[in-house]
């Protein structure tokens, strides 16, 4: 029977909650202070700051006459700021943003693994004959790099190397045919589908190891993606729960899954090598007034509606998004529903906007972005075929496209000292819990507690939620 687990917080967090909050604060008293000593020079240098960074955005992703106009008020703006008189504002602002930055850093080490809310993890004992896949081309060879395959071998697990006319899915086959109990990879995230998805269909044991380039799934499994040796220890005595998958015409996803614009943006040349470059060159072509446009259409969040969008995201659990190019992150992986995101430009003039917010990580704020979730999701188009991204893969599928949750899906392994979930969602919603969970901290209570299940027991699989039409949120709202 699981037990909750009331840790309370070490002095070290303690003195971190303690500087967080004086340097917020301290950060609130500079401002405050210079607002009311030198209003009118801080107000016009802000002011002349933000210009100067808006016409920068429009001058990267407009053309022409407005490229022009634009560079020229974004270089009218940076010589006011040189000449601008009273340079002690920028002082303020420098030293009013360093104090926040020190707020930042200090909360991290304060909250800790403390607001994370990873759901029951059962121990379990250690792999009799695990074995580990290699991809030795992902993440820049970073599984070879980092000795990922001796080390396995030092803890007792067989290492397979993918080579250049291997099929990943019969290596893992063949591992499972051969008497492995735990199957493990260490690679990319669409090299983890694919293992894990044999792994799901045997019902074995799955070790992610983080040797990709983004390594989305590591990351809000809590592991540590600077670090990829050490979800080695998985191997051994561990702790094991269920998470999600999701699934496109067939297909495992571990990620998302994107359609329209954004996944012909991944199509296009020098898209990993240069992600934001080409985000801001291909987005204007595709959604401009010259593009022809061909929307997807699906399922509304009521569930009746016919709605039409130029972007669409789909993703196995609703992110925290940031951006459309997957620099968000999800509390959890066990919501048994799917995250789905889409955007509408409306006009040629918000493209400049979407690209802009997209490139500052802002784009929860455009007007024709919302989302919600659900189960199920299909999407149509009038075109015989859509670009579509898996996990980061570009290719192309015939409409319409049906994209569903396996809920509990996957047994994965961790190891015993892994947080469960994203580091990353130790950043609370707002400034009040973040306050709030400073003072908890500081007052040396845990801001959650942590459940823990007995040893050596397998956890079932997540009921499958009640089909629902699904809960939605536009512009700044969110979905529960």
């Amino acid at each position: 029977m699981a037990e909750r687990v009331d840790g309370q917080p070490s002095v070290a967090r303690r003195v971190g909650a303690g500087i967080s909050l004086a340097a917020l604060f301290a950060a609130f008293a500079v401002v405050l202070g210079a607002l009311l000593r030198h209003p009118v020079q801080l107000v016009f240098a802000v002011l002349l700051l933000g210009g100067g960074l808006a016409a920068g955005w429009a001058a990267l992703v407009r053309r022409g006459l407005s490229r022009v106009a634009a560079a020229t008020l974004g270089g009218v703006a940076a010589v006011l700021l040189v000449v601008l008189p009273g340079l002690h504002a920028y002082a303020l602002v420098a030293t009013a943003a360093g104090l926040v930055a020190v707020s930042l850093v200090a909360a991290r080490t304060a909250l800790g693994r403390d607001l994370p809310r990873p759901p029951v993890a059962c121990r379990t004992a250690p792999a009799r004959s695990g074995v580990l896949l290699l991809n030795p081309l992902s993440g820049k060879g970073l599984a070879v790099a980092s000795g990922l395959g001796e080390r396995a071998g030092l803890l007792g697990v067989r290492s397979i190397e993918l080579g250049l006319d291997d099929d990943l899915r019969d290596l893992a086959e063949r591992a499972v045919a051969d008497g492995a109990d735990v199957l493990g990879m260490a690679g990319g995230d669409g090299s983890q589908a694919v293992v894990a998805d044999v792994a799901r269909r045997h019902d074995l044991p799955f070790v992610c190891v983080p040797a990709g380039t983004r390594n989305h799934f590591a990351r809000d499994l809590g592991l540590d993606h600077d670090d990829p040796a050490s979800a080695l220890a998985a191997f051994g005595e561990a702790v094991e729960r269920r998470v999600d998958l999701g699934v496109v015409d067939g297909r495992v996803f571990v990620n998302n899954v994107s359609l329209g614009a954004y996944a012909a943006v991944v199509r296009a040349p020098g898209y990993r090598e240069a992600k934001i470059a080409t985000i801001a060159q291909c987005l204007p072509e595709l959604l401009g007034p010259d593009s022809a446009r061909h929307r997807l259409s699906f399922p509304g969040p009521d569930g009746l509606t016919d709605t039409a969008a130029d972007i669409v995201l789909v993703s196995n659990g609703p992110y925290r998004l940031e951006r459309l190019s997957g620099f968000g992150r999800r509390e959890r992986l066990d919501r048994g529903v799917l995250g789905v995101v889409t955007v509408v430009v409306e006009r040629a003039r918000d493209v400049p906007a979407l690209v802009a917010a997209e490139l500052t990580g802002t784009v929860t704020r455009f007007p024709g972005y919302r989302n919600w979730t659900t189960p199920e999701f299909v999407v149509d188009s009038a075109q015989p075929v859509v670009d579509v991204a898996v996990d980061g893969e570009a290719l192309r599928r015939t409409p319409p496209v049906r994209i569903r949750v396996l809920p509990g899906a996957l047994r994965v392994r961790l190891p015993p000292d892994a947080p469960g979930a994203s580091p990353s969602t130790a950043a609370p919603d707002g400034i009040r819990r973040a306050v709030a969970a400073l003072l908890r901290v500081l007052a040396g209570r845990s801001v959650t507690t942590l459940p823990v299940a007995g040893p050596h027991r397998t956890p079932r699989a997540a009921a499958p939620p009640p089909r629902r039409r699904g809960s939605w949120s536009a512009g700044k709202r969110r979905s529960p």
